[in-house]
C-alpha cells in the first residue's frame, strides 16, 4: 500500500490561508508574504489587512470603496511614526520647581526615565494616572550617563516574570557607578576621578555578564555582574588613554569587544576575555585626525563610526585602518546620529542638519537632505521615518522626512509663556511615533510627553500652531464635530 501524499502549507485553499493570517500580528504577515507565491497572495488579502487596520486604529474610519488596504495600511503607518499630525495624544508635566533642568531623557515602554542634577527618576506614562514611580538619589553629585540593560542580565533577576523588565545604571562625578531597580541599589567604586562614559551593552564573557566605564582619571573598569563577585566587583583596570574617556561601545562582530575613545582623539580595541590590568589587553590602536574632541560613536558590524571635528570617520575593527571618511566642510560637528544598516548618518551643526548617504563615494556629491534651522543642532534623532532636530534656545523640535528633508512638523515644548520668554528644550528622547521633550519655562521644569498611535488630524496650521495642552497628565479633548471633520480630511487624503 502506498503512502499518502505529501501536503504541505502550500496546498491549503487560498481561502483557508488567509483565515490561518488572519491570526497573525502585522510582522508575522509580513514575514508571511516571503514565504511563497500561495502564502503571499493569502498575506496580501485585503481581509487580512482590513483586520490588522482595524486592531490598531479601532476609531479610524476606513473608506468604503477602499482598494488596497495593506497599502493603507503601510502608508498609515508611516505617516504616524513620521508624526504628520496636529492632535496627538499630548500631555505636559511639571517637575518640582527646586530641582535642575532634566537631562538625560529615555523611554522604555510606558515609562520616561530622566535625570535631575544627582537624581535619576522614573515617570509612568500609562494615562490617564501618571505619576513619578521611582526615584533614585544614590548619587551625591550629578549624574554624567545613564543606561537600561535587561533585568535578566544583572544579579537583580529572579524570575521569568522579570524577564521583560530593565535595570537602571547611572555614573557620576562622584566617581561612583549605580545599579538600580525598584528601591534596590548597588555601588561601583574603583574610579579616582569622575566617571564620564559606560558601555552600551553589557560584554560577554562566560558565564557572567560584564559593565564597562571610563572616567577622567583615563581608565577603563570591568565590573562583574555577577553576585558571586558582590565584594571585589572589579575585574580589570585598562590603561593607555591619556585624556578622558569620551565613548564606550561593544563590537558587534564580537560581544567580547570593548572599542573605547577619548577626548584626544585616539580609539582603541580592548579584549575583555580573560583581561589583565595594564595596557596588554589592548589589542588595536587608531588616531582621528580631527580638530575636535568626539562626539558620538556608534558600532556596527565591524566598523566603528566616529563624529569628531568636522568629520565622521569608519574604522574597521579588524585591521584598525580607517575605511571611509565622511569631511564637512567648515562645518563642525555639533551632534550626530547614524544609521548604518540604511547607510544614512545625520550631523548637527551651527544652522543646519544635514543628512548623508555613506554608500556614495567622498567625491561624488552625497548630500541627501540638508535641514535648515535657527540656531546650533544640539539635538538629534534619526530613524528609517524622519529626523527630529532641535536647538535648546529654541523651545521647539522639528520633524524631517528622512528621505527627502522636507518638514513634516514642528513641536513645542511646555505652553505659549504668556511673559513673552520661550522656553528652552535640554533633551529628548524619541521612540517610534512617540517623543518626550524634557525642558524648562517661566512656569518651571518640565517634561512634555505626545503619542501619535491613534492621531488622525493632520497638520494643515502653521507649525508649531498647537492647541495648549493641560498641565496635568491626560489627552487633549475635542468635540465630536471637530473629530468628525479631522478624520474625513484624513480619509480623503488617503483615498
Amino acid at each position: 500500500m502506498s503512502a499518502p501524499p505529501v501536503r504541505t502549507l502550500a496546498d491549503l485553499d487560498g481561502d483557508v490561508l488567509a483565515h490561518c493570517a488572519g491570526y497573525l500580528g502585522a510582522r508575522d504577515v509580513a514575514s508571511l508574504a516571503m514565504a511563497c507565491r500561495p502564502l503571499r497572495a493569502a498575506a496580501y488579502c485585503d481581509a487580512v489587512w482590513y483586520r490588522l487596520f482595524r486592531d490598531q486604529w479601532p476609531f479610524e474610519k476606513v473608506p468604503c470603496d477602499a482598494l488596497g488596504l495593506r497599502e493603507l495600511y503601510i502608508h498609515r503607518h508611516t505617516e504616524i511614526h513620521q508624526m504628520k499630525f496636529g492632535d496627538p495624544i499630548s500631555a505636559l508635566y511639571y517637575l518640582d520647581p527646586a530641582g535642575t533642568t532634566p537631562s538625560h531623557v529615555m523611554m522604555d515602554r510606558n515609562s520616561i526615565w530622566f535625570c535631575q542634577g544627582p537624581a535619576a527618576k522614573k515617570l509612568n506614562i500609562d494615562l490617564p494616572e501618571t505619576e513619578i514611580v521611582e526615584t533614585h538619589r544614590n548619587h551625591s553629585a550629578r549624574i554624567t550617563c545613564l543606561r537600561l540593560f535587561p533585568l535578566i542580565d544583572t544579579p537583580l533577576f529572579r524570575s521569568d516574570t522579570q524577564k521583560n523588565e530593565k535595570a537602571l545604571v547611572t555614573s557620576s562625578t562622584d566617581r561612583t557607578i549605580r545599579l538600580c531597580w525598584k528601591g534596590y541599589s548597588r555601588c561601583y567604586k574603583g574610579h579616582s576621578a569622575p566617571v564620564t562614559a559606560l558601555a552600551d551593552r553589557l560584554l560577554m564573557d562566560g558565564e557572567s555578564k560584564l559593565l564597562a566605564s571610563g572616567g577622567e582619571d583615563c581608565t577603563i573598569r570591568l565590573w562583574s555582574m555577577s553576585t558571586r563577585a558582590k565584594n571585589h566587583p572589579l575585574i580589570a583596570t585598562f590603561h593607555g588613554h591619556e585624556k578622558a574617556l569620551s565613548f564606550l561601545s561593544v563590537a558587534w562582530h564580537k560581544s567580547s569587544l570593548l572599542v573605547s575613545c577619548s577626548k584626544d582623539s585616539k580609539v582603541k580595541v580592548w579584549d575583555t576575555v580573560s583581561p589583565s590590568s595594564g595596557s596588554s589587553s589592548c589589542v588595536g590602536s587608531a588616531h582621528l585626525n580631527s580638530n575636535g574632541p568626539p562626539i558620538a560613536m556608534k558600532c556596527h558590524e565591524s566598523l566603528c563610526y566616529i563624529a569628531a571635528g568636522a568629520e565622521v570617520t569608519a574604522i574597521d575593527l579588524r585591521t584598525m585602518k580607517k575605511a571611509s571618511v565622511l569631511a564637512l566642510q567648515n562645518h563642525r560637528i555639533l551632534s550626530c546620529e547614524m544609521m548604518p544598516s540604511e547607510w544614512l548618518i545625520c550631523t548637527g551643526t551651527k544652522d543646519r542638519a544635514l543628512l548623508w548617504d555613506i554608500r556614495k563615494a567622498q567625491e561624488l556629491p552625497n548630500t541627501v537632505a540638508e535641514m535648515q534651522s535657527s540656531g546650533p543642532v544640539t539635538l538629534l534623532h534619526l530613524d528609517q521615518y524622519k529626523v527630529v532636530t532641535g536647538v535648546p534656545s529654541d523651545g521647539q523640535v522639528h520633524v524631517w522626512e528622512t528621505r527627502t528633508g522636507h518638514s513634516l512638523n514642528t513641536l513645542g515644548c511646555g505652553e505659549p509663556s504668556r511673559l513673552g520668554v520661550r522656553s528652552r528644550v535640554s533633551a529628548m528622547a524619541v521612540d517610534g511615533c512617540r517623543i518626550a521633550m524634557a525642558g524648562s519655562s517661566p512656569e518651571g521644569c518640565m517634561l512634555h510627553y505626545r503619542d501619535f498611535a491613534t492621531a488622525s488630524a493632520p497638520v494643515v496650521s502653521l507649525p508649531g500652531k498647537e492647541k495648549e495642552v493641560s498641565r496635568f497628565w491626560r489627552p487633549q479633548e475635542f468635540d465630536d464635530s471637530e473629530e468628525e471633520d479631522s478624520k474625513a480630511s484624513w480619509n480623503n487624503q488617503t483615498r
